[in-house]
């Protein structure tokens, strides 16, 4: 198509849907209605943080789960606060396991606070802070653009099925982020989460107990803290080397057969991943560098752009 040709096609789609022309995300989104953004949200995680380390990975995996849930829309915020809103909260993989919401609600009224009126996204302050929570902890940095807008609606339903299971084995991984476009590298990648947090004792005891893959001190600590009946809220580091630090350490972990869940442990279990798993243990900056790349990939995963959605003014309710 000539080049003439192609500028009449883009300027009738533009007209057809103007909401195309806002589509695109953008690190300068709020350079005039709200410069300070990037500071504001930086500052507080930086707070949060070094007054207790757990919090960062609780806004890490935060984006994690809003995300696979229809896109980056903010939707996991949500409270039951109008019959037609089921929360994401309440879905298993989410059900008391979540902190950091209070955080959430803080920054967006420091931000409001600032801006003069609700101009920042909820779905942008996850996007943020799910950065700055991974440099803090000594991880790497990556660009996010900004200019999402918020759901106003839950999907529970999808939350039940489509966010990745702790339970499930490595052609099951695969698929699951297959059919959220990413490849297995980068599902590889994006697991290196797990080198930060801690998990309850009823999401990993069968792995513990019933699990062929594992060494045999490490279960032999863990047990201690999770019995095979009760307990169910213990809680145990994901990594038992270094739990607040973002590193290469998870994927030694795993090497030496030291992963907390099932689908952890998958990875390096005579599998397909068994050599990129190897690579990421002994090469950081090659696991930095693509757990960057899938980050900003999953940032960009459905947005809500232009007229669509809303920008709340509290992040637990829609307008």
């Amino acid at each position: 198509m000539g080049a003439f040709k192609y500028f009449l096609l883009s300027l009738a789609l533009v007209s057809l849907f103007p909401d195309l022309s806002h589509a695109q995300l953008s690190v300068a989104f709020y350079d005039t209605t709200c410069p300070s953004v990037y500071d504001i949200v930086k500052s507080s995680v930086r707070s949060a943080i070094n007054r207790e380390k757990r919090i960062g990975a609780a806004l890490l995996r935060m984006i994690f789960h809003d995300c696979f849930v229809v896109g980056c829309d903010a939707g996991l915020l949500l409270d039951d606060n109008l019959p037609s809103i089921d929360s994401e909260k309440k879905v298993i993989p989410n059900a008391n396991s979540f902190r950091g919401f209070e955080l959430i609600d803080k920054i967006k009224g420091t931000i409001d606070k600032s801006c003069a009126g609700p101009v920042v996204s909820c779905a942008d302050i996850l996007a943020i802070a799910a950065r700055d929570s991974v440099v803090e902890l000594g991880g790497p940095s990556w660009s996010v653009p900004l200019g999402r807008r918020d759901a106003r609606t839950a999907n529970r339903r999808v939350a039940e099925t489509d966010l990745p299971s702790p339970f499930a084995d490595l052609k099951d991984l695969i698929r699951n982020f297959s059919a959220k476009g990413f490849t297995a590298r980068e599902m590889v990648a994006l697991s290196g989460a797990h080198s930060i947090g801690m998990a309850r004792c009823l999401i990993f005891r069968n792995h513990l107990y019933n699990g062929t893959n594992l060494e045999p001190l490490v279960a032999s600590d863990r047990k201690s803290r999770c019995p095979s009946n009760g307990g169910d809220g213990n809680l145990s580091s994901i990594d038992p080397q270094s739990p607040n630090r973002f590193g290469n350490n998870y994927y030694q972990a795993l090497v030496q057969r030291r992963g907390l869940f099932h689908s952890d442990q998958e990875l390096f279990n005579g599998g397909s991943q068994d050599d990129l798993v190897t690579l990421y243990s002994k090469d950081s900056q090659t696991f930095y560098t693509d757990f960057a790349n899938a980050m900003v990939k999953m940032g960009n995963m459905n947005p809500l752009t232009g007229n669509n959605g809303e920008i709340r003014k509290n992040c637990r309710k829609v307008n």
